[in-house]
């Protein structure tokens, strides 16, 4: 467009060829140009687009009907097709009708609940199964801990907390059992009875022994004795949600203990699972992971203390020493490290490490929950596998002292 020139000194607005008008702004060589003519109308939003297309009948190729009008048709034809079924020969009012069918659905979803619950426990199952029940590492190239390395730390910790060991039961004897359930703490499996070493355990899951035992205690109050399980039943999962609601998680607690009792009355016709006395290690635990809510853990603990089988159980402080151990890959889960270790740790070291462990991550300040992590410093235990000693040589003075076996595969 040809525009009229004008020179440094002219501030005066410029009249060029076109009809536009320029501005020089302080002198300066760079000019603007203004359009005096009023700017077209912004476009509609898709929106409202959308909605005049709809109401002109634009916008649609061969009378083609839009997602949504598609969807309103497609329920307005369930709802008919709803009330037809509902009014059937024997003459019912669709409102009758329409409850059954809401009853229906209400069936149909819980037995989609229970199938996933089903198809839970048979994953469960098929994990124990594929390496812990057949003996075998999910990871068959980690060769640690190895029988010695698991004897220098069992001397380390006894040193510190105190020995705990506890010889494997001779299985030509009749089964071990614990004299009696203690009456002030709730315990992980520490009874006579099994169903009550298995709630007992799952109240100790996720709080502390403070928490878990001030929870059995008022189940205790609340229902009379440690073992009125048919009281228990029938107070419902409200009622022992708040005897238990002191130790944690008592909504989601209180519906598994009444959903293991449950299963228990209609298995075996009776509130007990003592007969687990009476079946192989594997048994018992294949047994014990076919209840909802009872994984590996949890059975593993029912088979240390109440069954008195040579199980290592792994909580969250044993998951976490072993890790700073070099005990297990560092990405295992605590599943994983439980059917790792139940492998590799010689049978007669297993209740010892898995106590002495656990009271070790409460106490260490090292090794504790929020810790001092990955740095060692003043811990005996994880100096002594970062040091980088002969571990043979520490063993053979640690077994001088407490006599501890060096041959540990002979036993095994």
């Amino acid at each position: 467009m040809a525009m009229a020139r004008a020179t440094e000194d002219e501030t005066a607005t410029i009249k060029p060829v076109g009809g536009e008008e320029m501005v020089d702004y302080a002198k300066k060589k760079r000019k603007i140009p203004l359009v005096t003519e009023e700017p077209p109308p912004p476009p509609p939003s898709p929106r409202r687009s959308k909605r005049i297309r709809a109401q002109v009948g634009e916008g649609r190729e061969g009378g083609e009907t839009t997602g949504h009008e598609k969807w309103k048709q497609d329920e307005e034809k369930k709802l008919i097709k709803l009330e037809e079924e509902t009014t059937d020969t024997k003459n019912q009012p669709p409102a009758k009708g329409k409850k059954m069918k809401i009853e229906e659905k209400e069936e149909e979803i819980e037995d989609t609940k229970k199938g996933t619950a089903a198809d839970l426990q048979a994953k469960k199952l098929k994990s124990y199964t594929r390496f812990a029940g057949l003996r075998q590492s999910p990871f068959p190239d980690f060769h640690r801990p190895t029988g010695e390395e698991c004897k220098l730390a069992y001397g380390i910790l006894s040193t510190l907390h105190g020995g705990e060991r506890r010889q494997p039961p001779d299985k030509s004897l009749p089964p071990v059992k614990v004299k009696e359930a203690p009456s002030n703490r709730a315990g992980c499996g520490d009874s006579p009875s099994v169903l009550d070493a298995l709630i007992r355990t799952i109240l100790s899951q996720n709080t502390s022994d403070a928490n878990s035992s001030r929870a059995k205690l008022s189940m205790d109050r609340v229902y009379g004795r440690s073992d009125a399980w048919d009281a228990v039943v029938a107070g419902g999962p409200e009622k022992l949600r708040k005897a238990i609601e002191s130790g944690g998680l008592a909504a989601v607690k209180s519906r598994v203990i009444i959903d293991i009792l449950d299963q228990t009355r209609e298995r075996y016709g009776t509130y007990s699972l003592d007969h687990l006395f009476n079946v192989s290690d594997d048994e018992a635990m294949r047994q014990l992971l076919a209840f909802r809510g009872v994984g590996p853990k949890t059975a593993s603990c029912v088979l240390l203390f109440c069954l008195q089988r040579a199980s290592f159980a792994v909580d969250t402080h044993v998951h976490r020493i072993t890790g700073f151990l070099g005990w297990r890959p560092p990405g295992a889960t605590r599943d994983q490290t439980y059917a790792h270790l139940d492998v590799r740790i010689p049978d007669e070291d297993k209740y010892g490490l898995h106590v002495l462990m656990v009271k070790h991550g409460k106490v260490c300040d090292e090794c504790k929950a929020g810790g001092g992590g990955g740095k060692a410093g003043s811990c005996e235990l994880r100096k002594a596998f970062r040091k980088g000693k002969k571990i043979q040589q520490e063993v053979k003075s640690k077994s001088e002292v407490e006599d501890i076996p060096l041959k540990v595969e002979e036993d095994v």
